[in-house]
């Protein structure tokens, strides 16, 4: 993998597949600096679209239920996505295999499916449609990303240690809460972070199990596409797209001293066991000496 762009023509493709994903969001930041209202033509530098996006009510409220419906979407999903990926582990392998494949369909489900099925759910049980319809939903569709981002860590985790713990006093709960979470922790972050995303991008499952007066920025843009989008949508976007880059910078870099942490301790263990090693074998041979010399 080191060597794998070294060929020039190999570079130049690197270089156009990065261009093509990231040229709209750098065209979106620049024009959220532009003085005019037309996005196809630049007047002049100017912050008024950031000025007029933290006067605009409507938009800071759509904001709000954007943030609250993903921040809770994604702890609630995290937390049940977790325990039931812990608990399939342990299933067999059909029941397992099962429950996996079920787990699964809400994955490739088109949207537009999944958003009225639970519309016509929340009518049928006749639940007034608003925030909350909106946060069971986004928890629905979060949970499965869950637990196919924990269940790979759980394959990886050694629960010798356990059984170990439970060996040594702890209590089920304990062990699973010193020992087995902090191995799966890297596969909960992503988990989270991944349907923290997913619920903010969202929008057809949004738009069919939300209500009056209760918006999400998905529906708010959709809403001002028919009447033009107002250029404050750009400085949002802006706003939202530096503050998700740097959390994902603070997330990775957390994980990369973790990582080391973690091989420090496992070297200084191995190192450990070595010299307890070689201190045994020479003792081992002083004692085979001395016995010797008694003989």
């Amino acid at each position: 993998m080191k060597g794998i762009f070294k060929h020039p023509i190999q570079k130049l493709y690197l270089g156009l597949m990065l261009l093509f994903l990231y040229a709209p969001i750098i065209i979106m930041i620049i024009f959220s600096f532009n003085e005019s209202r037309q996005l196809g033509s630049w007047t002049g530098f100017s912050l008024k679209w950031y000025e007029q996006l933290f006067s605009d009510e409507k938009m800071m409220n759509a904001l709000m239920y954007t943030l609250v419906v993903a921040v809770l979407a994604a702890a609630i999903s995290t937390v049940v996505g977790t325990v039931t990926a812990i608990g399939l582990h342990d299933y067999g392998k059909f029941s397992k295999s099962l429950i996996t494949n079920i787990t699964y369909v809400p994955v490739v489900n088109p949207d537009i499916i999944t958003g009225l099925s639970l519309m016509m759910l929340f009518m049928f049980v006749n639940i007034k449609r608003g925030f909350l319809t909106m946060l069971i939903s986004h928890v629905v569709f979060c949970i499965p990303y869950v637990i196919f981002s924990v269940m790979p860590k759980l394959r990886q985790v050694n629960f010798s240690k356990y059984e170990a713990a439970q060996d040594l006093g702890a209590t089920p709960a304990q062990a699973l809460w010193k020992v087995i979470v902090p191995e799966i922790m890297p596969g909960i972050v992503s988990g989270f972070m991944l349907s923290f995303t997913l619920s903010i991008d969202d929008f057809v499952v949004s738009f069919f199990t939300t209500g009056n007066g209760v918006m999400n920025l998905s529906t708010l843009i959709y809403s001002m596409t028919k009447r033009g989008v107002n250029p404050s949508i750009n400085a949002l976007s802006t706003i939202m797209f530096v503050s998700v880059l740097l959390l994902l910078i603070l997330i990775n870099t957390y994980q990369s001293k973790g990582k080391k942490k973690r091989q420090a301790n496992i070297d200084a263990a191995k190192n450990e066991e070595l010299a307890f090693e070689m201190q045994r074998n020479a003792r081992t041979q002083d004692f085979e000496f001395n016995n010797e010399e008694r003989h």
